[in-house]
């Protein structure tokens, strides 16, 4: 049976290759993630498709601009019922991402620091001084109480963003997961899977140690095992 904390990233070239995971898969994976690069590979119309075969998907497209049209662009992204849409978690753009949510059933999510960033590279973002934790964890704060539905972040901050008061009842979601001896490719911040959710992670997101292995669908069931 799948567990839904488990989220498969979807990066693959197109949707006809995503579209053959999902197949290989089958009941072992209830939930998907769609990024921007597969956007232009017929990302949205898969998206579609998975909710109409049942499955969970998290639209990952980390929007960001003027308020009015982040506004236009979730609501339009609304009305489709995708259960997860990442935003910047910049105050502004949460704001109007909730705004252009409306009622819809579609959570917001708020990327807090991206897991393959570290200090040398806020450095040279000419981002403010302080360790990645400590930023990283007020990012979060501050987008929670912008309205955020939850948060993106690595899994070594889960647990401190976990404490805040703002977080109770919040989804933490956390990228950079690497079942142990796994590579980290272009990932910086990780934790294997149990270690994510024990720090207080609600969905642990994982991809290239499932889709590039050779039998993906034991790769995803080992996972499984591990967060059972």
């Amino acid at each position: 049976m799948s567990d839904d904390r488990l989220i498969v990233a979807l990066d693959l070239p197109n949707a006809i290759a995503a579209g053959d995971l999902v197949e290989h898969l089958g009941d072992a994976v209830s939930f998907y993630k769609i990024g921007l690069g597969m956007l232009a590979g017929g990302g949205l119309g898969l998206a579609f498709e998975l909710k109409d075969q049942g499955k969970r998907v998290f639209l990952d497209l980390k929007l960001y601009d003027i308020g009015a049209i982040v506004e236009k662009a979730v609501a339009g992204l609304a009305q489709f019922n995708l259960d997860f849409l990442t935003v910047h978690g910049d105050p502004q753009v949460v704001r109007a991402a909730v705004a252009g949510r409306g009622e819809a059933q579609t959570r917001i999510l708020a990327v807090t620091i991206l897991t393959s960033l570290d200090r040398a590279d806020l450095d040279a973002m000419l981002i403010r001084p302080g360790t990645i934790e400590d930023l990283t964890v007020e990012r979060a704060r501050r987008a929670l109480a912008a309205g955020a539905d939850g948060l993106i972040a690595s899994p070594r901050e889960a647990a401190r963003i976990r404490a805040l008061p703002e977080a109770a009842g919040r989804l933490i979601v956390t990228p950079g997961v690497r079942p142990a001896g796994a590579a980290l490719g272009d990932q910086k911040r990780v934790a294997t899977p149990a270690a994510a959710l024990a720090a207080g992670a609600d969905h642990i997101v994982v991809g290239r140690p499932v889709w590039a292995a050779t039998d993906p669908r034991a790769a995803a069931a080992a996972i499984l095992a591990e967060i059972a």
